[in-house]
């Protein structure tokens, strides 16, 4: 059944004095799919700014925001209504050719996919390259099968450890540790499946967790209540197919799209910068709510 569901996100950052702010970036508002349908999105601003719109080179809605006066506080809410729609399994759906791995993509797919399909992070002594070919057991192994098994892989290998400083442990880093955030886990499974050929893409957004709904019962998902994110891996006749590995999720309707980027770090959904004394930052909040509208 179709869910409808309220997401409220709030960035709270809190000077000491008033300070000057600079442009800042936001990526927030997710666009009409097949599979999830934008109905509502409100975005205010305190202080206001002037704000404009515009689509990045992968077709994401960005809001550039120019604020005119000095301020000892910057809240920014958004506040999206939206029906997220049944996933539908791919199974039947991979073209023939790609069932079974290693397989070629078309010559449209590979131009297409260009950079998706390449490592972009340093791996000198062949750590991920040594962790991702042991899932693959022997030529003809099968296509969704070997990519079901990374992403449980890292679900059930790697310690989730939530971090506030901002970026993305490179893959090496996650492997040596053995624990990162959702967006550490969502990039080692793209570097990982690049390394075999496939095109893979970083994907930011919302998870729904009915557990934390008002009266619910039941444990929650790691990475609801904050931002999450998740890789995104194409295969043909299957088109983009969804894996979390922070949960062990493949394609699920609690997954709420925003942004699909390159590298995580073009997915930040909030950006900005201030001028000001280096004591006037006193920090920032972020509360995420996703809730069944109604609950």
């Amino acid at each position: 059944m179709t869910k409808r569901l309220v997401v409220r996100h709030v960035t709270r950052y809190k000077y000491a004095n008033p300070v000057t702010l600079g442009t800042h970036r936001l990526m927030v508002r997710p666009r009409d799919s097949h599979d999830l349908r934008l109905l509502d999105a409100t975005l205010t601003l305190s202080p206001p700014g002037e704000m404009r719109w515009v689509h990045d080179v992968f077709g994401n809605s960005v809001a550039f925001v120019e604020f005119p006066a000095p301020a000892e506080m910057l809240e920014i809410e958004s506040v999206l209504v939206l029906d997220r729609y049944p996933y539908v399994p791919p199974r039947l759906d991979v073209d023939p050719d790609a069932t079974t791995y290693p397989f070629i993509y078309s010559p449209d797919d590979r131009r297409d996919l260009g950079p998706l399909r390449e490592n972009h992070y340093a791996d000198p002594k062949g750590l991920l390259d040594q962790w991702v070919d042991g899932f693959v057991m022997h030529k003809g192994t099968d296509t969704l099968a070997l990519l079901a098994d990374i992403n449980e892989g890292i679900h059930k290998g790697f310690t989730y450890a939530a971090r506030d400083e901002e970026g993305t442990q490179t893959p090496v880093e996650t492997l040596q540790s053995g624990s990162g955030t959702c967006r550490d886990f969502a990039l080692l499974m793209i570097e990982a499946v690049r390394h075999l050929g496939f095109g893979a893409r970083f994907v930011s957004g919302y998870l729904y967790d009915p557990a934390l709904d008002v009266d619910a019962e039941g444990e929650a998902v790691q990475g609801a209540g904050a931002t999450h994110a998740w890789a995104e891996v194409y295969v043909p006749g299957a088109g983009w197919v969804e894996y979390d590995p922070t949960n062990g999720l493949i394609g699920s309707a609690a997954l709420i799209r925003v942004a699909a980027t390159r590298d995580p770090a073009q997915a930040v959904p909030v950006g900005g910068s201030f001028t000001g004394a280096a004591d006037d930052y006193l920090g920032m909040e972020v509360e995420v709510s996703v809730t069944a509208e109604g609950a």
